[in-house]
């Protein structure tokens, strides 16, 4: 310890979709297939106050850290400290800016570079008991070697910082607070919501891990399984992700009783916000829930560059309230916080189930019936890309709801309204599906239509069945992906229903029809959650 300066899927899959998750992989490969790939840069000197140095993980294993300290730090004083993990791929001078922020304010920080990526040592192994055990490690370490305070410590991060985080909160009693920006609770519901593989979140981070680190066996085996939609090992990788989900360690967080502030956006094509939603109403301890406008780690992406942040700004709040006592008011503010995709303005509620109180119902009349394997001009968009476009530039996926192919997506439509509808929360399907083959997946849009029928996605979800008797009709309840979003007077929401989306995996075979309908028994509808006026 040493420091320094400075599937193969069912045949129903189609060539052009395995094609493009080798090709994402390959690149990957290739360019990661030295271990100069897997490095970072050669250090620099360091700025002033900041120290580089090597962190003893689980097993010896060396981490890559920075630590900030507060200036001119009083002898035998101790500071609350702040231990912040990387994210995916990310190199150690992640969070250089908001530590030198957190020093300033009085917090000992500790950065580390997560165990496979870039210069630290190991494996990656998605967050799972080598990192949760490494950072329990950097807390020792930096309670041994800086002026850091055993009862005031904190865990904060990004994306795959965050999760390593709330993990750690379930297995170290030192953590009192957490804050975790655009994360996960359910790893599975994560990548694999409605049982359908998200083809471009799973490839993006495969070939990000093969780009910037060392990939595990393990983790290697259960991505092929993944994108190979091998049903036999389904089983073997629900576990697998059980084992990295911090839902699955709930009640281990609520006996430790951290504080936890979580983050999310309402378009985050890696981990959507449902999953953090859901885990939110679970935690007993102090907690706070924030939900904005974006992508995968977008709302919180400019205070990573020491700009103006109001993730940030929050997160330095919640640590100085859990870990200095400062009475600055946010224990005081509704817990859920929301900021609308459309107005921009942040809306406080008690609860998540508070969001959303109100339902509209829109009735799924009649029955209708596509073909399969042709994608109708209904998506979800590009991973990473659309919805920051939606974030900042007010432009999220758009179809001509008029102009797609009857033939290939199902169509319903409300009314035009009157006022506007601002809908928050989740939405959510209930329907009838008769199917040709055994397997299928469908994909729901719901769309705000304007006067000429252009259509803007407010929401959208996939799902996928197998082992279905064809011809045999079977219900189906599908939750669509949280959001919030104000429709306006004079629009009607559409509900759109296709086979193909190019940010899943689909497994229709070919021919396949699927048929929807509404029984007079067990009527069709979409429930759309509205914030009550």
């Amino acid at each position: 310890m040493g420091e320094r300066t400075v599937g193969k899927p069912r045949t129903a899959l189609r060539t052009t979709t395995t094609g493009a998750v080798s090709a994402a992989l390959l690149a990957g490969t290739a360019l990661a297939a030295t271990p100069a790939a897997a490095a970072a840069p050669a250090a620099t000197a360091a700025p002033p106050g900041i120290r580089f140095v090597d962190i003893a993980g689980d097993g010896g294993t060396v981490l890559k850290a920075n630590v900030v300290t507060p200036a001119g730090a009083e002898e035998g004083r101790r500071y609350p400290v702040i231990v912040l993990p990387t994210s995916w791929a990310m190199p150690q001078a992640e969070y250089l800016a908001q530590a030198k922020k957190l020093a300033d304010a009085g917090y000992v920080v500790v950065s580390y570079n997560s165990r496979g990526f870039w210069q630290s040592g190991g494996h990656i192994e998605v967050a799972g008991p080598p990192d949760v055990a490494d950072a329990s490690k950097v807390i020792d370490w930096a309670l041994a070697h800086t002026p850091a305070d055993p009862e005031r410590v904190g865990m904060a991060g990004v994306s795959y910082g965050a999760g390593i985080s709330l993990l750690a909160a379930g297995h170290d009693k030192r953590i009192k607070a957490v804050v975790a920006m655009s994360g996960w609770a359910d790893l599975i519901e994560s990548i694999y919501s409605g049982r359908t593989q998200h083809l471009q979140a799973a490839a993006l981070l495969g070939g990000a891990g093969r780009l910037t680190g060392r990939p595990s066996a393990e983790l290697q085996r259960t991505l092929e399984d993944f994108l190979a939609s091998d049903l036999s090992k389904e089983q073997e990788m629900m576990a697998w992700g059980a084992k990295r989900s911090p839902a699955a360690h709930l009640d281990r967080i609520n006996a430790n009783g951290a504080a936890v502030m979580l983050g999310n956006a309402w378009g985050d094509t890696i981990f959507p916000p449902n999953q953090y939603a859901s885990f939110y109403e679970k935690l007993k301890g102090p907690k706070r829930l924030e939900f904005r406008p974006g992508d995968h780690a977008t709302a919180e992406a400019t205070g990573l560059l020491g700009l103006p942040n109001d993730t940030w700004t929050n997160a330095h709040r919640w640590f100085d309230h859990h870990l200095k006592g400062a009475d600055n008011g946010i224990d005081r503010e509704q817990p859920v916080q929301l900021k609308s995709r459309t107005t921009g303005g942040y809306e406080g509620y008690p609860d998540w189930r508070s969001v959303g109180a109100a339902e509209r119902r829109i009735a799924l009349p009649d029955s209708r019936k596509v073909y399969a394997n042709v994608d109708s001009g209904a998506n979800g968009g590009i991973v990473m890309l659309s919805n920051t476009l939606d974030q900042f530039l007010k432009l999220p996926p758009m179809a001509s709801v008029p102009l797609l192919p009857r033939s290939f997506a199902a169509v319903w439509q409300s009314e035009r309204y009157a006022s506007a509808q601002h809908v928050r929360g989740t939405a959510k399907l209930h329907t009838t599906v008769t199917s040709t083959k055994p397997s299928g997946t469908l994909v729901a849009y719901l769309y705000d239509v304007g006067p000429l029928g252009l259509g803007k996605l407010v929401s959208h979800a996939p799902y996928t069945f197998h082992d279905k008797a064809p011809g045999q009709p079977f219900a189906v309840d599908l939750e669509l992906f949280s959001t919030a979003y104000d429709v306006p007077a004079g629009h009607r929401l559409a509900l759109v229903v296709d086979t193909v989306d190019p940010l899943y995996i689909e497994h229709n075979p070919s021919g396949a029809r699927l048929t929807f309908s509404s029984p007079p028994s067990d009527p069709s509808y979409v429930s759309v959650p509205l914030r009550e006026e």
